[in-house]
């Protein structure tokens, strides 16, 4: 530390060094242990309808709301700021600038109704649907309903690398070094405001996530519910399994249940698994097709499968295609149909499964023929 206090003094800028060095005791004052992460990434948003006057947070549209300028002058269509990263007066068309704000700023959000249904006249029931930037919509609710939520279910982007969601409106990729401080920050935001809205006598959050930042979320939820009981659990979302370039195939997704106050589990007869008391285990029809992989991604997994369409049952499990093989080149056989996983808009696919592994599943009574889809002229096996 005392060779980074002797960088800090030789900064010839009294502004500057004085800026550095409340960061540095900032980073000082954190804790040293559990999850650790940049909190203090600054977080904008754009707001289109605000006017740009003299004195407004801008920036251009185009660009990142972290990018900001402060408005000095509007002279007609143009206007000159000052530029708050690169120091210097810059002069802007109006039309290409947009006011931001930054999230902990002072906004005032409102609702605006832009269109209702009502199907029940009678019904005192009623709900609404908000579209709005998740923060402020919840800054809002914060307001109205503090205290007063029994139950928050959240879907937060997953973070999965794939560009699936934006902080400071630009996607968020697997190259940024911030991606998970980013993810963090703006979850803890978000998980604040909840909190204010939760009822501390009795309420449930519930917040859905994958492998991705599970551990990561966890740890968070820990820190800011330390009163409330918090359970992992495990839901299922393919039973096919999604398919993923050398990874093991994944069936499910994450629940987080974090029980405030007098908040339980209801006992049911049900566990979704068997039937009563029998233990007889359900049998769950799902399509056998597996539309997310293509047929050049796997090898055995697209033949024919012929199915008597007047019996309506599956008669006979074909042998896989080779690579250079079309779907005109299988043997055809009187009064049967052959069906090949084809995708609605006419890609191929592949089946759940080769041919051997698949005429046993026929054998146990596992696979069936489903339903028959005239406007693609398709039947589908289950």
């Amino acid at each position: 530390m005392s060779a980074l206090k002797d960088l800090i003094n030789q900064i010839e800028n009294p502004e500057l060094r004085s800026r550095v060095q409340q960061e540095v005791d900032r980073l000082l004052g954190q804790k040293k242990f559990g999850l650790v992460f940049e909190e203090h990434l600054p977080e904008s948003v754009q707001l289109p309808e605000v006017p740009i006057r003299r004195g407004t947070r801008v920036a251009l549209r185009t660009a990142s709301p972290s990018d900001a300028m402060i408005v000095k002058a509007v002279d007609g269509d143009k206007a000159t700021c000052f530029h708050l990263m690169k120091k210097e007066d810059v002069i802007v068309a109006v039309g290409d600038l947009v006011a931001v704000a930054q999230f902990g700023e002072p906004i005032y959000p409102y609702l605006k109704i832009m269109d209702k249904v009502k199907n029940a006249p009678d019904m005192d029931v009623w709900h609404a649907l908000i579209e709005a930037d998740n923060y402020h919509a919840l800054q809002l609710l914060a307001y109205l309903f503090p205290r007063k939520v029994t139950c928050i279910y959240i879907d937060p982007p997953y973070n999965t690398g794939a560009r699936d969601w934006k902080y400071n409106n630009d996607y968020v990729d697997a190259s940024d070094q911030y991606r998970h401080s980013k993810w963090l920050s703006m979850m803890k935001r978000r998980l604040e405001l909840a909190k204010l809205l939760l009822d501390p006598a009795e309420s449930v959050l519930i917040v859905t996530i994958d492998e991705k930042e599970y551990l990561h979320l966890g740890c968070l939820l820990e820190e800011m519910f330390p009163e409330a009981n918090i359970q992992m659990v495990t839901t299922i979302i393919s039973r096919n399994g999604t398919s993923r370039e050398n990874e093991f195939s994944r069936v499910e997704e994450y629940l987080f249940i974090i029980r405030i106050g007098a908040m339980g589990v209801k006992r049911t007869n049900d566990n979704m698994l068997s039937l009563g008391e029998e233990g007889v285990i359900r049998r769950i029809w799902f399509n056998f097709m597996r539309t997310s992989t293509s047929r050049s991604k796997t090898k055995g997994q697209f033949f024919p499968i012929y199915i008597n369409e007047i019996s309506k049952k599956i008669e006979i499990i074909g042998d896989a295609l080779m690579p250079e093989e079309t779907i005109d080149d299988v043997p055809q056989y009187e009064g049967l149909i052959p069906v090949f996983p084809i995708k609605d808009d006419g890609t191929e696919a592949t089946w759940g499964a080769i041919p051997e592994t698949t005429k046993n599943f026929l054998k146990q009574g596992f696979l069936k023929v489903g339903t028959y889809e005239k406007k693609t002229n398709r039947w589908n096996i289950n």
